[in-house]
């Protein structure tokens, strides 16, 4: 199953985070099982869901090979799920108990780092 999921480049804590995904999922990048897409090349991307490219910069999209649309911390999940090592973190922070705590922090976070890369014109 491909997650292909979709970030912004332009906010240096989102980048360094990706491309540490990217690093630890190699295989399955080059597989075709999960895809790692930049929001600023492709704006229009998640219209059809009514995701603006703010929505994105603000929070991970994602999307499944079933259409699915995943978001924020969900995202984080699906990502963990697949790295290999890290399945424990999705078990963990995404289990019915820890999930609305874990997305609730991840949307503050986002709002917070959202408001930051504004101010510093990464939008």
């Amino acid at each position: 199953m491909t997650l292909t999921v979709w970030y912004n480049t332009r906010c240096p804590v989102c980048d360094a985070g990706i491309r540490r995904q990217k690093r630890r999922l190699i295989e399955a990048v080059k597989a075709g099982f999960i895809e790692f897409r930049d929001i600023n090349l492709e704006p229009c991307a998640l219209a059809r869901f009514g995701a603006s490219v703010d929505d994105i910069r603000r929070r991970l999209h994602a999307t499944d090979d079933g259409g699915n649309l995943l978001v924020g911390a969900d995202v984080m999940f699906a990502i963990w799920r697949r790295t290999p090592g890290e399945g424990w973190i999705a078990g963990l922070l995404g289990n019915p108990l820890t999930a609305p705590v874990t997305r609730f922090l991840y949307d503050r976070f986002a709002e917070l780092l959202f408001a930051w890369n504004r101010r510093h014109g990464r939008w």
